[in-house]
């Protein structure tokens, strides 16, 4: 990616080696990391993962937060795609008469407070709606290279996208909506066949942003792409069910195949439009 001249966002909060409110988090354990991979580390699910862990009550209490340091490269870079997605979203807003309001990203290490619970590191990258923020660990990208072998800087950059889709998806009210659909669904395969289709969407956005900024400011070199086809793959419900358990459980899924992650970025990516995304009214996905 060519970042070297992008602006960086000021809505990063740099949380590392800061400690939790009370000095610890409220019984997240094994039981809970596990879940969290089964989950599948990318747009995890707050309201499955992060409720799990006992109150903490301390998420609404405030968090001091440094700017991010002027000799960190990763923060700058996080800060960097932050800040296109802002540009992206603000002119897609704009052009429907509407104004964008960003989410801020935080960053952390090993745990933070966050208003769907104790944010957790195993838990992976994840979008909280009752703060409007992102979190992310990044430790998190080694992982991305060491485990899943999806490297690159576009890569990462598709993270933080996947995840600013889904704050679009609360400020459109689809989230919203999609979760009363999961409370009112027959059966348990039912509400995860919901969960598939709004992480696919947010792929989709993932995708919208990346054609976009590119078309702004060429912010995209050889092989980005493929990074991206990559790290969806990588991360397919099925692929990571193989991973852990040597086979995979279709009815269990609750983000996407390693097809249909591939389909709908590049659904987003080959369009550049918002409409385009629309998971939710397709028979197939």
């Amino acid at each position: 990616m060519r970042l070297d001249d992008e602006r960086e966002s000021s809505n990063v909060e740099d949380r590392r080696g800061m400690s939790m409110p009370g000095g610890r988090a409220g019984g997240i354990g094994i039981g809970t990391i596990a879940l969290a991979l089964v989950a599948m580390y990318f747009g995890v699910d707050p309201s499955v993962v992060l409720n799990m862990g006992q109150g903490l009550n301390q998420n609404n209490a405030p968090v001091e937060a440094r700017p991010i340091p002027a000799d960190d490269p990763d923060a700058k870079f996080v800060a960097k795609v932050l800040a296109s997605t802002e540009d992206t979203w603000g002119k897609i807003f704009q052009a429907s008469g509407q104004q964008y309001s960003p989410p801020k990203l935080v960053l952390f290490s090993g745990q933070t407070p966050t208003a769907c619970g104790a944010g957790q590191a195993a838990a992976g990258p994840f979008y909280c709606p009752g703060d409007q923020k992102v979190y992310i660990d990044l430790s998190f990208y080694q992982e991305m290279k060491d485990r899943f072998h999806a490297p690159g800087d576009f890569a990462q950059a598709y993270v933080i996208a996947h995840e600013v889709g889904h704050h679009i998806q609360n400020l459109m009210g689809t989230s919203d909506k999609v979760q009363k659909a999961r409370e009112n669904a027959r059966n348990e395969a039912e509400s995860n066949a919901y969960s598939v289709r709004l992480e696919l969407q947010a792929d989709c956005y993932a995708g919208v942003w990346a054609m976009r900024a590119d078309g702004d400011h060429r912010i995209l070199e050889a092989g980005d792409i493929e990074e991206a086809m990559t790290a969806a793959a990588a991360i397919g419900d099925d692929a990571l069910q193989k991973q852990a358990q040597g086979y995979a459980v279709p009815d269990s899924f609750t983000h996407g195949t390693s097809q249909q992650r591939m389909r709908w970025f590049n659904q987003g990516f080959s369009t550049g439009e918002v409409k385009k995304c629309d998971t939710f009214s397709v028979a197939s996905i």
